[in-house]
């Protein structure tokens, strides 16, 4: 559910096929393709305009499916209160209807937030005959492990958060929730619940099922032999991977690489492209990484960029400058900056 960190898609056949609001493909399959307008003012209508119309006459027979394709429709189209009527009507009778008005409870779409309410419809859906949910099952399960991390709409559990996520991961199947296993790895790199080969193993498994944030978090494991043998070849073939898909926490782990080989030149060129980073919401929405790693990553480029201004190192020396991204790196992230002078003072860097 978006606001709070929870996968909002609705990963069905279906869905898959009508993400972009110009194409609804789906919606044009039911009816057969290239069907051509039957009036005047079919023809003046936009693909969606039509394909709406063409669903309410179909709604009338209250066929379930169809239902779904409208609400969907209207979410899509940012018409929160008339899906939310159709999802409501179908709920009973349709696992994807009932998970998206959870999602739509969560985040206060077409109706006020109702976490509670939100928690307990995605329990729900995994209580649900499994034939008829398909992989929303393992999204729900990881919407819930969410929640109970955060404690939102039930109280905050570690272990509940844990057991749901494990469901959710299925031993690493691939049409399970590939977020849950790489939540797992996270969640196994906690101080309070640290178990660093099982984090590896979850990493390795989601990252192998292409979680960009896993492929990150596997280079740097590799890197400083976290939960596995220390592999500097490896992590940096993970680390170069996932910067090329833009794994900002990668790229900024690339610039300590290179800083620490006195590759300086690199690591400067490197830290100058991550600091010209500006949005991050949007960078976290075209990779579906959390938003928190990439301003990590944004903060150890800005610390490691003034670094090298301050010594003069790839860049002409600037002792102004320096401390002019010294002090956005500290704003951006407290804790890593703290790190970071520690490494200084020790003779680290």
């Amino acid at each position: 559910m978006k606001g709070k960190g929870m996968n909002s898609g609705c990963n069905t056949e279906a869905l898959e096929e009508h993400r972009s609001a110009h194409g609804f493909r789906a919606i044009a399959d039911v009816y057969g393709k290239g069907k051509k307008p039957t009036s005047s003012e079919d023809s003046l209508a936009t693909p969606v305009e039509r394909d709406e119309r063409l669903l309410k006459v179909k709604a009338e027979a209250r066929d379930k499916h169809t239902l779904f394709l409208l609400g969907q429709l209207h979410y899509e189209q940012g018409r929160y209160f008339e899906a939310l009527e159709v999802f409501d009507a179908i709920k009973d009778h349709d696992p994807r209807a009932l998970f998206q008005l959870a999602i739509m409870y969560y985040d206060g779409l077409g109706t006020a937030m109702d976490l509670p309410r939100a928690v307990d419809y995605m329990k729900s859906v995994f209580q649900w005959n499994v034939s008829e949910t398909g992989s929303i099952r393992y999204t729900a399960l990881y919407n819930i492990g969410r929640a109970y991390l955060e404690g939102y709409g039930v109280p905050q559990s570690s272990t509940e958060a844990e057991s749901h996520w494990l469901l959710a991961a299925d031993n690493g199947n691939p049409n399970a929730s590939v977020k849950a296993q790489s939540s797992l790895g996270m969640f196994y790199s906690r101080r309070e619940t640290k178990d660093l080969e099982r984090a590896f193993f979850w990493h390795s498994e989601a990252c192998g099922n292409g979680s960009l944030e896993s492929q990150a978090a596997l280079g740097i494991m590799y890197l400083y032999g976290l939960g596995i043998h220390q592999d500097p070849k490896s992590a940096v073939e993970c680390l170069k991977e996932a910067s090329e898909r833009g794994n900002v926490y990668a790229q900024a782990h690339l610039v300590a690489y290179y800083y620490h080989r006195k590759l300086y030149t690199n690591t400067a060129a490197l830290a100058q492209r991550i600091i010209s980073y500006n949005d991050i919401a949007a960078i976290a929405r075209v990779t579906d990484c959390l938003p928190e790693y990439i301003i990590k990553g944004m903060a150890i480029a800005l610390f490691y960029y003034g670094r090298c201004l301050h010594l003069g190192k790839g860049v002409l020396q600037s002792k102004d400058e320096a401390r002019h991204y010294f002090t956005k790196a500290a704003q951006l992230n407290p804790e890593v900056c703290q790190d970071l002078q520690m490494d200084i003072i020790l003779g680290k860097m």
